[in-house]
């Protein structure tokens, strides 16, 4: 081979990559939507429709244990349409990720800089820009989520090592901080499970309430695909990857129920939900517990966005890296800081095209989000159909030449992953579903697809021309491997 493939250095512990799967799961949205999805759902038609969510995570996360123990290699799920579908796949899914990997760092950052707003309003409050689709933005915000994105850039380029301790440590902040908060709610005399009723919204039927909570969960639970990104730099075996991810999935179910159980019990939900506050949920903890609530919201909701900037940072860098070294973009991704040696030009590439975001606002943000969901369920798809080529119904019972295994079981489960992944799509795509996007994501959405268009047509002809026996060797570091493409 002409040309040696880069690689990472294998620093990540289990208990680190356990807490990426976490951490990159919770992120912000479940101590600051959890009056957002009530106003929806209700409060027990938000925790059946996570937990529904997590089991079906779990089903396709069977698919990624497998391809992980197989494949441990930078990429995840862009190696793996590349393994059953080749490269155009791959491309496509590569895309999708990419924007949704970002934009996921992006609202974590302005997480950030709400927090602050709702905390230290006239602090943040200053500085007024202007207003877009219905959101003031404020100069002190932009500075803080700039400042964010900067601080876990430059701990990104200092090592994954660094980043993953780091990541395990806020992780058990978080979870200590969400135990505990749950437990003082409870224990109030002026709160308790009687504000919880209606379990459901009253204005929808129960089985509608719990879809449109089932349809975001490739959202809400993205993060645990994140352990593939990883996988190069694993200092164990592979084999561990679906424990920790089935561990990672159970914690996040966990705490998103906790949280919407916390603030449906300050008061009665119909009427909290009802009011407008920068942030529902700190407002209801504010006024039940006091400043010591708060402080310890604001401790657990900064624990969760850092693992959340932390984590998503890692992955989206790793796949510019892989898709890089598959030479789909730019060499300079693939290019290892000398001293560190991680992928510090897809690091920075990350956190300024983040930058930009709070200079639009949260409103416009938020549409773009929404239609991220469907480019990661188009992923869990890929992963659930690779590992459903790779399992056989029938047959001799032994691995062959490509790597295929009769596994009835298993096979079965990557079926259902797939059928899961396109219940999501449609969920979000079909107009008459609870849970469908709105016409400003559906028009980013083809935004992206159309700049994924012409960027491909762009690389089409370069792309192409690389021969399979080298791209097998830069994407799955084998030169040897039957794979379509």
């Amino acid at each position: 081979m002409d040309e040696k493939r880069t690689t990472l250095e294998r620093t990540l512990k289990p208990h680190w990559v356990w807490a990426i799967a976490l951490g990159s799961s919770i992120g912000w949205g479940a101590f600051v939507q959890p009056t957002t999805w009530m106003s929806s759902a209700g409060p027990l038609g938000v925790i059946i429709g996570f937990i529904i969510g997590a089991l079906l995570m779990m089903l396709i996360a069977v698919s990624y244990g497998f391809l992980i123990r197989n494949f441990p290699v930078s990429g995840g799920e862009f190696a793996y349409a590349f393994i059953s579908l080749g490269r155009t796949h791959a491309f496509i899914c590569g895309w999708f990720l990419t924007l949704g990997y970002i934009c996921i760092v992006a609202l974590n950052a302005s997480a950030f800089a709400l927090m602050f707003k709702f905390v230290f309003p006239e602090l943040v409050q200053n500085f007024k820009m202007y207003n877009l689709a219905g959101w003031d933005v404020y100069f002190g915000e932009v500075m803080i989520a700039t400042a964010a994105l900067t601080i876990f850039g430059y701990l990104n380029i200092k090592g994954t090592g660094l980043s993953g301790r780091m990541q395990f440590i806020f992780c058990s902040i978080m979870l200590i901080g969400v135990i505990v908060l749950t437990f003082m709610v409870g224990a109030s005399p002026t709160s308790g499970l009687e504000n919880v009723e209606p379990l459901f919204n009253p204005d929808i039927s129960m089985f509608a309430a719990i879809i449109s909570i089932v349809a975001i969960a490739p959202w809400a639970y993205v993060g645990f695909d994140n352990v593939p990104q990883a996988a190069e730099e694993f200092n164990f075996s592979s084999k561990k990857a679906f424990g920790l991810i089935v561990f990672a999935l159970l914690a996040a179910a966990l705490l998103y129920s906790l949280m919407v159980l916390a603030t449906a019990m300050t008061q009665p939900w119909l009427g909290l939900v009802s009011e407008q506050h920068i942030w529902g949920t700190g407002a209801a903890i504010q006024e039940i517990l006091g400043t010591l609530g708060l402080l310890i919201l604001v401790i657990a909701l900064s624990m969760g966005i850092f693992t959340g900037l932390n984590g998503f940072i890692i992955s989206s860098s790793r796949l510019l890296f892989a898709m890089s070294r598959a030479k789909i973009l730019p060499d300079s991704f693939s290019k290892l800081h000398s001293k560190y040696k991680t992928p510090y030009v897809g690091i920075i590439f990350t956190a300024l095209i983040a930058m930009l975001a709070p200079w639009f606002g949260r409103e416009v943000l938020l549409w773009i989000v929404d239609m991220s969901s469907i480019g990661v369920s188009i992923a869990y798809f890929y992963t659930c159909y690779t590992a459903y080529s790779f399992y056989k119904w029938s047959g001799q019972g032994q691995m062959s030449s490509e790597t295929t295994l009769v596994a009835p079981g298993k096979k079965l489960l990557a079926l259902i992953g797939m059928l899961a992944s396109l219940t999501f799509i449609g969920l979000l795509l079909i107009p008459t579903s609870p849970a469908a996007l709105g016409i400003e994501s559906i028009i980013a959405l083809l935004i992206w697809i159309g700049l994924g268009t012409a960027f491909y047509l762009v690389k089409h002809k370069e792309f192409m021309a690389i021969p399979k026996e080298k791209l097998n060797y830069l994407i799955l570091g084998r030169k040897n491997f039957s794979l379509k493409n």
